[in-house]
C-alpha cells in the first residue's frame, strides 16, 4: 500500500483551502505589514514575492509530473530559501518528499518533510510533514522517534490519523493495552463518514481478541 494513501485527501484539502482562501489571507497580512512598515512599494513587493513563488511551485508540479526531479529539487529548494514566507514552499517541500519515497530516497524525503514541520506557515502543512514523517520513520523501524511525532498534532482534522499511527507502533512494540486504548481514540475522533471506520474497528477488535486471550 501507499504509505501516503491515507493521507492524500488531507493534502489536497490543504490545498484547495489554499486555493479558496489564499488571497484573503495574503491580502490581510500584506495590509497590516503595510501599516506596520508604511508604503506601497513594499505591500506591491510582498505580492509579486508570493505570485513569484505560486509560479515556481507550478513549474515544481510540471517537473514532477515529467520526471524531473533535479529540476524540482533545485526549484524547491530556491522556493525553502528564498520565499519560505509563503506556504508553496512547503507545498513544494511536501510533493518532492512524495515523489522521493516512491523513488525509495527515504532519507532525503525525510529531510523535506522535516523543513516543512518546522518551517511551514500552515499548521495542517506541519501536521501533513509530521504525519507523513511518522509513516516513513516506522518502515525504518524508528518506532520510539515516530511515537513522539504522532502527539505533536495542533490540527483537530489530524488526531485520528496520528491516534491510528500511535496504535500501530504500540502493536509494533507488543503493548497490546496502549494499542486497544490508540485505536478507541482513533476512532472517537474520526470524522462522519470517514472510511477509514471499518479498518480501524476491526483493529480495536483485534487487538481485543488478543488481550482477552
Amino acid at each position: 500500500m501507499d504509505i501516503y494513501a491515507s493521507d492524500d485527501e488531507k493534502g489536497e484539502a490543504i490545498k484547495n483551502w489554499w486555493r479558496e482562501n489564499g488571497r484573503s489571507v495574503i491580502t490581510g497580512v500584506v495590509l497590516g505589514a503595510a501599516v506596520i512598515f508604511g508604503g506601497r512599494y513594499w505591500m506591491n513587493f510582498q505580492q509579486a514575492k508570493t505570485e513569484q513563488a505560486a509560479a515556481m511551485y507550478q513549474q515544481v508540479q510540471m517537473n514532477i509530473g515529467e520526471a524531473d526531479l533535479t529540476a524540482a529539487e533545485d526549484l524547491t529548494q530556491q522556493l525553502m530559501q528564498s520565499h519560505s514566507s509563503t506556504p508553496y514552499a512547503a507545498f513544494a517541500s511536501l510533493e518532492l518528499a512524495a515523489e522521493q519515497m516512491k523513488n525509495e530516497q527515504a532519507d532525503a524525503a525525510l529531510e523535506y518533510l522535516k523543513w516543512t514541520a518546522d518551517n511551514a506557515k500552515l499548521d495542517a502543512q506541519k501536521d501533513l510533514a509530521r504525519l507523513r514523517m511518522v509513516r516513513v520513520l516506522i518502515d525504518q523501524n524508528e518506532l520510539d522517534q515516530a511515537l513522539e511525532l504522532t502527539r505533536q498534532t495542533t490540527s483537530e482534522a489530524f488526531v485520528s490519523l496520528f491516534a491510528e499511527l500511535e496504535g500501530d507502533i504500540y502493536l509494533l512494540q507488543q503493548d497490546k493495552a496502549q494499542a486497544y486504548e490508540a485505536y478507541r481514540k482513533a476512532i472517537a475522533s474520526m470524522e462522519a463518514n470517514d472510511p477509514r471506520q471499518t479498518l480501524l474497528e476491526m483493529k480495536r477488535d483485534d487487538v481485543a481478541v488478543i488481550n482477552e486471550g
